[in-house]
């Protein structure tokens, strides 16, 4: 229910959470939590690890990943620069939206449980079965992709805004053409990484999505040796810049999907060509996947409208999709570090309680849930806020991406502090749904979710400054977070009784006061620092995020530990524990 739009394979969140649009996606650097004891013993090949080996390799692989992709985003503004930048990330939106909508809700919630189930019952271990199912999707991916790729002015221009130039126009759809084709090999790396997955092999798909940003950061390095002294605009760009930028971007796809394949025949599948559709259930498929492709739907609509208009103020110098993006995966970025580790600890136990009809501790599982991940996000929202624009400067500032440009993104990512919270508390909620079996019910949940967010979005650009968009649709989002686990909480208390939420809700206003005594403090050395919160290069930027985040931390800690916010109280005992030891 994030509301973002380009889902980076190097920022997704670690583990299996909802995705942007709050379905619980397979995506190419995921793994799936708790298949790895879904094929039967014997089927497995004796050199897998444990699931805590598991776990640390995925862990490992997704924060190398996370911070390979950072590179990558940062080399994409340098090379760029903001108004460029703008047109190739709108026309790389293009085939995230378009495979959410073919296959990426339907992975997860249909075809991965297929696939368990079939390796289970089947002789051969769903051998065969997988062999059609992979041809079939091969086949289906091909067509609709060729498809796209023809239509794709057609599609950039749906997309475009009339307030543009001509030029910002011509310019997304001429990358369109050569990134679009990234749809095909994306679903064909999450089919594999799901193949993968579902025979106790993590690493491969963990680590796959950082050959693809090595490949496009090789790229940037060309296109900066070669390009660096142009005058890089939306007009005077040239054919092998662009070209340049497009094909490298293709190419990290592709390599993503061929470093998958040595894995598949490590853990014994064949992909052999068997090509049998009636075979496979496609009509209980459709059944089965009809809510995901609504949920996903609405959400794709909602990502539609945000590069639209962000898209109508992308060519007069304005933060836009570029920062935008960039903003949204800092977001994720702490999400994933702190709210999913909570949920992936949390949602085996809320299952198997659903399972037995203890709903009071599902009930108690979710309000610590809530409780930890407020506790741990608050000192990362803040810091956040209060460090934005050293933040900014320090990840992307260099090349065509100026110091302007740094500190207008660095405007957004303050907006994006107040929506880190409830991003990872709408997708508590959500969790809490999955271990009920309740998909209809989340997907249900998020059409008036979604309706919140596309109005805001409208109001907000409406309302604010164009310089201000990039902003207005992250408040936009924030705004549509808090709605939907207002929403989930009303529902769930309904579905499992009392939800313990005035202890949440003592616990929570503990974290909040914290925080604002840490970040006033910040606030307050920060202005003090060379640059006073708005750093001209990164000297200043690094003075800026030792000394604010120095404090900030230290203050956070003292202050929820005086005010008895429970979760800190326990993490400072342990950590005196350790060091007494």
């Amino acid at each position: 229910m994030s509301g973002g739009l380009y889902r980076s394979a190097s920022a997704a969140p670690d583990g299996v959470p909802p995705a942007e649009d709050g379905v619980t996606l397979i995506s190419v650097d995921t793994a799936v939590a708790g298949y790895e004891q879904a094929a039967s013993p014997e089927a497995q090949p004796s050199n897998e690890g444990s699931t805590a080996g598991n776990s640390a390799v995925m862990a490992i692989g997704s924060l190398v990943s996370r911070i390979i992709g950072f590179v990558r985003n940062a080399l994409i503004g340098m090379a760029l620069g903001s108004g460029v930048g703008n047109a190739y990330t709108s026309a790389q939106f293009l085939p995230g939206q378009i495979y959410e909508l073919l296959l990426g809700g339907i992975l997860s919630s249909v075809l991965v449980p297929l696939l368990v189930r079939r390796r289970k019952a089947d002789p051969d271990g769903g051998q065969e079965f997988t062999q059609k199912l992979l041809t079939f999707a091969a086949v289906s991916l091909g067509v609709a992709t060729a498809l796209v790729v023809v239509l794709a002015p057609v599609i950039t221009w749906i997309q475009s805004s009339s307030d543009n130039p001509a030029a910002y126009n011509d310019l997304v759809t001429h990358f369109a053409y050569l990134i679009l084709p990234i749809i095909f090999f994306t679903g064909l790396s999450a089919l594999m990484g799901a193949v993968l997955n579902v025979r106790g092999h993590f690493a491969a798909p963990m680590w796959a999505p950082i050959a693809n940003n090595i490949v496009v950061i090789a790229t940037c390095g060309v296109f900066i040796l070669f390009f660096a002294g142009d005058d890089l605009t939306v007009q005077s760009i040239g054919g092998g810049a662009v070209l340049l930028m497009g094909l490298g971007t293709l190419g990290g796809m592709v390599v993503q999907a061929l470093t998958l394949m040595p894995a598949l025949r490590k853990v014994g599948f064949s992909w052999k060509w068997r090509w049998d559709p009636r075979s496979l259930g496609l009509g209980e498929i459709g059944r089965l996947g009809g809510w995901m492709l609504c949920y996903v739907g609405a959400n794709q609509l909602a990502v539609f409208m945000v590069v639209r208009i962000l898209n109508s103020v992308a060519g007069d110098g304005s933060a836009s999709t570029l920062a935008f993006n960039n903003v949204f995966l800092l977001t994720m970025m702490a999400h994933g570090i702190v709210g999913v580790s909570v949920m992936t600890a949390l949602l085996p136990k809320m299952s198997a309680a659903a399972a037995e009809g203890r709903f009071s501790e599902v009930s108690a599982d979710l309000s610590r849930g809530i409780r930890l991940v407020s506790a741990a996000l608050a000192p990362i929202a803040v810091m956040y806020g209060v460090l934005a624009a050293p933040i900014a400067v320090m990840l992307f500032q260099g090349g065509k991406y100026t110091n302007h440009d740094a500190l207008a993104t660095g405007d957004v990512l303050v907006v994006a502090a107040f929506a880190v919270l409830p991003l990872s508390i709408s997708y508590l909620c959500t969790y809490a749904f999955y271990s009920l079996q309740g998909n209809k019910t989340a997907a249900l949940i998020n059409l008036p979710v979604v309706a919140v967010r596309i109005a805001a979005y409208f109001a907000l650009a409406a309302i604010l400054d164009k310089s201000l968009s990039a902003a207005g649709m992250t408040a936009g989002n924030a705004i549509s977070y808090v709605v939907s686990a207002a929403i989930s909480l009303v529902v769930l208390r309904r579905q499992i009784g009392r939800l313990n939420l005035g202890s949440v809700a003592g616990s929570l206003l503990k974290v909040v006061a914290a925080a604002a005594i840490a970040a006033v403090l910040g606030l307050l050395v920060v202005r003090l620092m060379p640059g006073a919160g708005a750093p001209d290069g990164r000297g200043e930027a690094i003075l800026q995020l030792l000394a604010g985040g120095a404090v900030i931390l230290v203050v956070y800690l003292i202050a929820a530990t005086t005010l008895r916010v429970r979760e800190v109280s326990d993490v400072v005992s342990m950590v005196r524990r350790r060091l007494g030891r």
